[in-house]
């Protein structure tokens, strides 16, 4: 329904993919993979999500075997539980949560009045309708509208924690609840070449892994490595990172466990600030990641897309810059295998 909404004839196959935080990325994932594979030239990696009309609840039940099993119990835990066993585990403090959502919403606001996002987002027509009335107004959303650059850390210590009691995840330190969509069109280097179409980066590797379900979002610290030494690389060799901000408490055990350049890290804010519409979110960090590469040109070479994933997993893609990249980006290292990642990673 959505391929026809978009104008697209009855004979383009489509197809869904759910791996929830990580559906938008997996989805770029897949279609790089077909057209390397030679299934089709090109394609539309792409998520949505309607968090404000599709609620997370599930009213379904389960296998009654799964309280047998503690770590498939886990799966079912709410990720904001999740959040507070990485603060709990690794001694993430509200102090550093908080900070990191100013942050957030502080390199959003500026990027937003700057117009960084301009060339990333395609305004949409739509309407708003007065629930008490009905009278509607036209309006055209052009930019994020959760980025609040008035957030303050001593505002941020006024909430209360929602998930446990003396906890340190809150409303203000979680990525927000949010409507979004995104698209990432691929295609061979030959029929870009072919079509004059500009190339704005190369998808370069991809993994997904598995963690414990109970620390779900320690995901980047571990897929992002995987990632990386698939593609050749070394994380010093990464530009520009797009980390997905499911919660302060895993942003920055992720980025301290892998001893990152926060100057590197969401340098136009993060989910925390813009939303992180589940489905969406993997597509929205590739335009995020390959704009801002291109708008450093030859210092931003190799860019990172990455995020964790609700039941226990992380995901992570390389990009590069598309002007002028070479044939291989390797430079001649010997990748090793690693049999202790998942499948999806080796």
């Amino acid at each position: 329904m959505a391929a026809f909404y978009a104008g697209f004839p009855e004979t383009v196959p489509i197809r869904t993919v759910n791996r929830q935080c990580s559906s938008g990325l997996q989805a770029v994932a897949d279609v790089a993979a077909s057209i390397k594979a030679g299934f089709y030239e090109i394609g539309i990696g792409a998520g949505l999500e309607s968090m404000t009309i599709n609620q997370m609840s599930w009213d379904g039940d389960v296998n009654p075997k799964l309280k047998n099993f503690q770590k498939a119990q886990d799966c079912l835990l709410p990720m904001g539980v999740t959040s507070e066993n990485v603060a709990h585990r690794f001694g993430v403090t509200r102090q550093e949560q908080d900070q990191a959502a100013v942050d957030s919403h502080r390199k959003a606001a500026a990027a937003t009045a700057s117009g960084r996002f301009k060339d990333e987002i395609i305004p949409v027509a739509t309407k708003i309708v007065d629930p008490k009335t009905g009278d509607e107004k036209p309006i055209v959303v052009s930019v994020d509208d959760g980025i609040r650059p008035e957030t303050s850390v001593a505002g941020l210590g006024k909430l209360k924690a929602v998930f446990k009691k003396d906890g340190t995840t809150t409303a203000g330190n979680s990525s927000q609840i949010s409507d979004g969509a995104g698209a990432v069109l691929l295609m061979k280097r030959s029929v870009a070449v072919h079509k004059g179409l500009p190339i704005l980066g190369v998808f370069r590797t991809f993994a997904a892994v598995g963690v414990d379900p109970a620390i779900m979002g320690v995901g980047p610290a571990v897929a992002i490595p995987a990632a990386v030494k698939a593609s050749g690389l070394e994380l010093e060799d990464i530009d520009l990172f797009e980390i997905n901000e499911a919660f302060a408490s895993q942003f920055v055990y992720c980025r301290k466990k892998l001893e990152l350049d926060p100057q590197k890290i969401n340098v136009n804010g993060g989910a925390m600030a813009i939303g992180h519409p589940l489905g969406a979110t993997g597509a929205r960090c590739v335009a995020t990641l390959l704009h801002e590469m291109k708008r450093r040109g030859r210092d931003c070479r190799f860019g990172v897309v990455s995020m964790c994933i609700g039941t226990g997993m992380g995901a992570a893609a390389v990009f590069e810059r598309g002007d002028g990249c070479d044939e291989l980006c390797n430079g001649g290292r010997k990748v090793e295998s690693n049999n202790l990642l998942s499948r999806d990673a080796r």
